[in-house]
C-alpha cells in the first residue's frame, strides 16, 4: 500500500549504516525507516536545544 507521506533517498557510508543498524536492532525497531525517523527527530531535538542555549 502506497504511502502519502514524503520521502527522500540518503546514501551512507559502511561505518555510519552500521551505526544505524546497531542502534536499530539495540532498539528493537521494526524496520531501518523507524530508527532512522527517530535518529533524525533527536538530533533535530538536539539541534533546537543547543540553538536555544546559544541565544541565552
Amino acid at each position: 500500500m502506497p504511502t502519502e507521506k514524503p520521502r527522500f533517498t540518503i546514501i551512507l557510508n559502511d561505518e555510519l549504516f552500521e551505526k544505524v543498524e546497531d542502534f536499530r536492532f539495540e532498539n528493537r525497531y521494526p524496520s531501518r525507516s523507524a530508527a532512522a525517523i527517530d535518529l533524525i527527530r533527536l538530533g533535530l531535538e538536539a539541534v533546537e536545544k543547543q540553538n536555544k542555549n546559544k541565544k541565552k
